[in-house]
């Protein structure tokens, strides 16, 4: 099977078909009639399982892993199980801070919209962002002086 052919077997672009190819994770034999690459079957079924990986958050690294693990004939699903996991975890917290964001988000649509537009003056650029106060905790904090965190010493431009 050529690039284009695997391409279009599996719905991907040909970029992909030889990005992946590219990184190692298919190896495609070079006809000697044409100097063409051709796939194998064994490289539609990796393809497509990297793909699938793909869909459940696994990155290309994971893969990588996933299938020399499986190339060294050890069963990859411990470290399948593993990676999930890890990836779970980071999921639940990116949207925990999703969440934080859209609800300063919302906070501040409430609170602007009771206020005009101005134009800067000088000592204000926008007074819409500058005058907005967070409700949670953590944001508020924040926006407390530098001196007030005990990072006194970790001013812009200069060593500490």
């Amino acid at each position: 099977m050529t690039v284009n052919q695997l391409a279009k077997k599996l719905k991907v672009a040909p970029d992909t078909v030889r990005y992946y190819t590219r990184i190692g994770l298919l190896a495609p034999r070079k006809s000697a009639e044409n100097g063409y690459r051709q796939y194998s079957a064994r490289d539609e079924e990796r393809l497509r399982f990297a793909l699938r990986a793909r869909l459940l958050g696994f990155t290309l690294r994971d893969i990588q892993q996933i299938l020399d693990h499986a190339d060294s004939g050890d069963s990859p699903c411990p470290l399948v199980r593993s990676l999930i996991v890890r990836r779970v975890d980071e999921m639940r917290e990116q949207l925990r801070e999703a969440q934080a964001l859209f609800e300063r988000m919302e906070s501040a649509l409430e609170q602007w919209d009771r206020m005009p537009d101005k134009a800067p003056c000088g000592d204000m650029i926008c007074h819409l962002i500058e005058s907005w106060s967070p409700a949670d905790e953590k944001a508020a904090e924040l926006l407390r002086p530098m001196h007030g965190r005990g990072l006194e010493h970790h001013k812009v431009g200069t060593q500490s």
